[in-house]
């Protein structure tokens, strides 16, 4: 098992599935150390997402565990594979790991949903835009920074038109379509933009007018991302200090419903485009 020196999400991911498995499953790591021909130290660094599994180790561990879920076992499987690396590579000791790992998670999403309050979706902004939002961060980023993180955002949205492209909804507040990153003649293009993606087959945008009230969470960012079972289903939520990736099955659940809750409250897809023209001709 080679170490890594700084796990990205996704390893750390594999490593809380495997103690989840082997938790559940009653076995100690001593045992699973005995198993797998290891010392009990490297359970944990395995554990951790710092040392990677082979795949022959990881069906051991989980038919010791009596995890018959086959599907589940080959999704974990294609997880620690060694040399799935993408094109975010580039990216690494540049922008934060972070990003990174949003880059990822959403490459390897069978399907998508974000809900969004002050701004559109960023697999959604065009270049300007993306360069508005950023040099808004605080503290104030380089501007060389601020235009790697565009372009890194701008290659994110290629996820959209992969063969074959994961489902993406995104559910859009009435007051992201109404802030004005990088002024009128910025906004207008931008949602110029957002109504042809929302033709391309496979996204699908809804508008949450003002008028429908009160709607669930605080307003922050929220991306769902489905993995290749449900068990492997990942929210990120954007924070002022970076984003957070959850997966805990309580957690799910609850970002499940507000989502759900929140596309109820939102117009069709044919009514949030008409709603979409109407704000572009006030600007």
């Amino acid at each position: 098992m080679a170490a890594t020196a700084v796990p990205t999400q996704r390893q750390k991911r594999l490593g809380h599935e495997l103690r989840r498995m082997r938790v559940a499953a009653g076995v100690s790591a001593e045992e699973a150390a005995q198993l797998l021909g290891v010392d009990r130290g490297k359970i944990s660094y395995m554990e951790s997402g710092v040392r990677n599994v082979s795949e022959e180790r990881l069906r051991t561990l989980a038919k010791h565990c009596r995890c018959e879920d086959d599907t589940y076992v080959t999704a974990l499987v294609e997880m620690a594979k060694v040399g799935n690396r993408g094109w975010w590579e580039q990216y690494r000791s540049t922008l934060p790991q972070a990003l990174l790992d949003i880059a990822e998670l959403e490459a390897r999403a069978t399907r998508m949903r974000a809900a969004c309050t002050v701004h559109i979706p960023g697999l959604l902004q065009t270049t300007e835009y993306a360069l508005a939002v950023f040099r808004a961060v605080l503290p104030h980023l380089p501007e060389h920074e601020v235009t790697m993180r565009a372009a890194h955002r701008s290659r994110r949205q290629g996820v959209l038109s992969t063969d074959p492209a994961p489902p993406f909804t995104g559910i859009v507040h009435e007051a992201a379509l109404r802030m004005q990153f990088g002024g009128p003649l910025v906004t207008q293009e931008q949602l110029g933009y957002l109504l042809a993606q929302s033709e391309m087959d496979g996204v699908t945008v809804l508008v949450v007018p003002f008028a429908r009230g009160a709607f669930p969470g605080a307003g922050q960012t929220v991306l769902y991302a489905e993995g290749a079972t449900s068990q492997l289903d990942t929210v990120q939520i954007d924070n002022s200090h970076g984003p957070d990736f959850l997966y805990a099955e309580a957690e799910l659940a609850k970002y499940r419903a507000h989502l759900d809750r929140m596309e109820d409250l939102a117009l069709s897809p044919d009514d949030s485009r008409d709603f979409i023209r109407a704000v572009a001709r006030d600007l």
